[in-house]
């Protein structure tokens, strides 16, 4: 069966301790928790002992699991030595984090591509094979997994495109973060060639929900979100857009997967869409439940 977590990225008028314990009063398993400076639902990305000590004791007491956690650095394809490698040590010390938390999972951006860019690609994707590699000796000594996720501005943008990585890095601590929801408003694959072309090496999935904006396209100018006057979709209470959940956690159940399901409500990017987590992501979690029932 499934187990639910829900992600900080949706709880950005709590504090991570605030985080968790509403993921307990509304029957989550466990929390994906952001890693960036400055975010209130969030811990940073020099985090001391204290800090760490106090989410985890939150968390047991809670009885919530910290399920992942998901720093923002994306530059791994850089060729640009120092730039690579500070990138890499930032995700290092996300590990030794997961580590101390308990945590399993590390989401990873798949390098850092802007839509047109072509500038040394095929050096580019090496740089990015070469880091997933070396970061994912280091994840697996943790017991930790970098989980790559579906999504545009990378070189992991498609379900074809995130399979051919995992060929290439061929590591046993990393694999896919599966995310149909990105694959739909970027216009990649529909969930049926998606899960028939990466499933394998899927270990995490992303669970949210949109409509679509009419008479735009997809466009993005960054990594992490587009920019308000680039949106092509609004993001909506889980249930209540356009991403076939059933059919979808259907068909990766018939091939495999039991794993986490985390609830990327993105109240944090789009507070205007959807209200406030104790509503919006509530109401979410409980349709999942309705559809694994």
């Amino acid at each position: 069966m499934f187990k639910i977590a829900g992600h900080t990225m949706g709880t950005p008028e709590y504090t991570v301790c605030e985080a968790i314990e509403l993921m307990k009063k509304i029957g989550a398993d466990g929390i994906e928790i952001v890693v960036q400076d400055d975010y209130r639902s969030g811990i940073p990305c020099d985090c001391d002992q204290e800090t760490l000590e106090k989410v985890k004791e939150c968390a047991e007491k809670m009885g919530i699991r910290i399920v992942a956690l998901t720093p923002y650095n994306s530059y791994f394809n850089s060729l640009d030595e120092e730039k690579r490698q500070e990138e890499m040590a930032a995700i290092r010390k996300g590990v030794d984090y997961c580590e101390f938390l308990g945590a399993s999972y590390v989401r990873i951006y798949g390098g850092n591509l802007s839509a047109g860019d072509t500038y040394k690609l095929e050096e580019r994707w090496d740089m990015l094979v070469r880091s997933l590699r070396e970061m994912g000796d280091y994840a697996k000594e943790k017991n930790v997994t970098l989980v790559v996720e579906n999504h545009f501005n990378t070189m992991a943008v498609s379900a074809k495109k995130s399979a051919e990585l995992m060929k290439a890095v061929d590591h046993p601590a990393v694999a896919i973060l599966y995310d149909q929801a990105n694959l739909t408003f970027t216009e990649n694959e529909d969930y049926q060639t998606a899960i028939a072309t990466q499933q394998k090496y899927v270990a995490y999935m992303h669970v949210k929900d949109l409509v679509f904006v009419e008479g735009k396209s997809f466009v993005s100018s960054n990594v992490a979100r587009p920019n308000e006057d680039e949106r092509n979709v609004k993001t909506r209470i889980v249930g209540e857009g356009v991403v076939p959940w059933p059919e979808i956690l259907s068909k990766v159940k018939e091939q495999g997967y039991d794993g986490w399901l985390s609830l990327e409500y993105e109240r944090r990017w789009h507070p205007d869409d959807i209200p406030d987590a104790s509503i919006g992501m509530k109401k979410s979690l409980e349709y999942l439940k309705s559809i694994m029932e």
